[in-house]
């Protein structure tokens, strides 16, 4: 067996290690990284929400539109 004096040598073979610490700055980790993705992800679906939006918003005025314009030529043939 060997005895090493406490100032030489590795730390780890005198310090404890917590394992438990290591795992949840492990676990933080994957959390923030996996929030991101999420955040990422629901950033897409918005923008494509507001181009659907903004095409849903030209169909009613064009049809809006269509209408009115058939309208007016109905009342200027009379």
């Amino acid at each position: 067996m060997m005895n090493t004096p406490r100032g030489t040598g590795s730390r780890f073979l005198y310090e404890p290690f917590d394992v438990a610490n290591v795992r949840i700055d492990a676990t933080e980790r994957v959390f923030d990284e996996r929030w991101k993705a999420l955040e990422h992800r629901l950033d897409g679906i918005e923008a494509s929400m507001n181009r659907l939006e903004k095409r849903m918003w030209l169909a009613v005025f064009g049809t809006a539109a269509f209408f009115l314009a058939d309208l007016a030529q109905r009342i200027l043939q009379l």
